[in-house]
């Protein structure tokens, strides 16, 4: 550290920009790819109808946060050109190419796909309702004051950084530790690598490591997220020590969160959570002289601006974090900083899945019955979890959700509507369609119990999951009615 200039951080920059940049890419190619089933002209939860009660009274209007679309009307097209265009400004800033200029250049693309992608968000409803969304958002405001290659980032700015992980992963902690008593006794992971929204290919097997390895983790986790957070400040001490040892304390918490960030990767399907806090994480490792080059003096009354403007918008998530009742993944502003983060203060002790089937058949009580399967979530027994993250499949996730709540969600039984219709692009957001584009006579929504097949089982089935509990739990619908 000297002064306004982070000169040993010109390394954390770099994998900030383009690390930040390449989620902005995920995240528009996975709207570009689903959006308009889920929320287009013809989706489950069409935006242009929320768009038109929000133009219905100055109470609906404050109800939507800021978009492009409020002033530029919806339609399919527009969404399709704003993702590409938001795919190749992404594009060219992991290239690095826009980071060559004055660092007003870097700047203004940076806020391009920073509102671009907030413009999608603030019309997602339930589908971009995610805590990650908040979060890649708020990562890609506080990249755009990075500035160029050519002079060392600023010391205000790398520091937001640090007070990003850090409401990120002490939230999360603190979630946890005043949550399930799981978190307390140390049992959440032996239930959390089954029970998790998507698993993974490596899900199955971190499930039946031994109780006392998901004790371990527990431990590990509470040390991660509540104790080491705060040694990423460590090397603001730079300002007035050698700046050796607290940079190295600062890069010992960064890879402690890195660390523990992959094994949730390897682990799971968190879409870019654990992509985003591993690429933040890199904020807090410094190498000694690592940057040359003087900041302009325009460029530090600019980033000065940006820190006085967190620290009015920090009091709100700071207090929240000691709260007797946290907020999790909240904002306290319409444009996404500043934002309380946190997850999974419980863990649910056992799976429950939803299959959606349907027949060709004209009498249900008699019928041959056939799943339609998703690309991520169980449903075929034998069939391996996949990897998808870091992106982002939000229908899949919206169906865990669907058995934690009181009844089921509007957008879902329109859903079960579109299959009737064989709608295509419906259709196109899951994994197969067992009637290949005809229309199915009738469809169910049948509920089971999946949990992880024993290594025993597995050798003797060849199945990954067991299911079990079977019920019907939304009786064949037609739309003969």
């Amino acid at each position: 550290m000297d002064g306004f200039a982070a000169v040993d951080f010109a390394f954390a920059r770099e994998v900030l920009q383009r690390g930040i940049a390449a989620l902005y890419l995920v995240a528009f190619l996975s709207s570009l790819n689903q959006f308009r089933a889920l929320l287009g002209e013809h989706g489950l939860l069409p935006a242009p109808e929320l768009l038109e009660w929000a133009r219905s009274s100055d109470r609906a209007k404050k109800a939507v946060r800021p978009t492009l679309f409020r002033w530029a009307r919806y339609t399919d097209r527009r969404l399709a050109a704003l993702c590409i265009g938001g795919i190749l400004v992404s594009a060219l800033l992991i290239a690095g190419l826009p980071q060559l200029g004055p660092p007003w250049v870097p700047m203004l693309c940076f806020l391009a796909i920073w509102f671009g992608y907030m413009s999608i968000v603030s019309i997602g409803q339930t589908f971009y309702g995610f805590g990650w969304e908040m979060l890649l958002l708020e990562a890609g405001f506080l990249a755009a004051f990075l500035g160029s290659s050519d002079q060392p980032p600023a010391t205000a700015v790398i520091v937001l950084f640090w007070w990003l992980v850090f409401r990120l992963e002490f939230g999360a902690g603190m979630i946890k530790i005043r949550g399930g008593q799981e978190w307390r006794d140390l049992t959440a992971l032996t239930f959390h690598h089954e029970t998790q929204p998507m698993p993974g290919p490596l899900s199955r097997q971190a499930h039946l490591l031994p109780r006392w390895f998901h004790k371990l983790e527990v431990v590990g986790n509470h040390f991660a997220q509540l104790v080491v957070p705060w040694l990423l400040f460590v090397p603001i001490l730079g300002l007035w020590l050698p700046d050796d040892i607290p940079l190295l304390v600062g890069a010992v918490a960064a890879a402690i969160v890195i660390a523990t960030q992959l094994w949730l990767v390897l682990t799971g399907n968190f879409a870019w959570l654990n992509w985003a806090t591993i690429v933040l994480g890199f904020s807090a490792i410094g190498i000694p002289g690592d940057a040359s080059g003087t900041i302009p003096l325009y460029w530090i009354v600019v980033t000065s601006a940006v820190a006085l403007l967190y620290i009015v918008l920090s009091w709100a998530p700071l207090k929240n974090l000691f709260a007797r009742r946290q907020l999790m993944n909240a904002s306290f502003n319409r444009w996404n900083l500043a934002n309380a983060y946190g997850a999974f203060g419980t863990v649910m002790k056992e799976r429950v899945e939803y299959v959606v089937e349907g027949t060709l058949d004209a009498n249900p009580e008699l019928a041959e019955w056939s799943e339609y399967g998703f690309r991520g979530k169980p449903g075929d027994v034998r069939r391996t979890p996949p990897q998808w993250a870091p992106y982002h499949l939000r229908l899949d996730w919206l169906m865990w959700f669907l058995p934690l709540g009181y009844r089921l969600e509007d957008w879902f039984l329109v859903f079960l509507v579109r299959l009737l219709q064989s709608d295509g692009p419906t259709l196109r957001l899951l994994r197969n369609d067992p009637f290949h584009g005809h229309r199915p006579r009738f469809v169910r929504v049948v509920s089971y119990r999946y949990r992880f097949a024993t290594r025993a089982e597995r050798k003797e089935t060849g199945a990954v999951w067991v299911r079990d509990r079977r019920r019907v739990l939304v009786q064949p619908l037609s739309l003969e009615g």
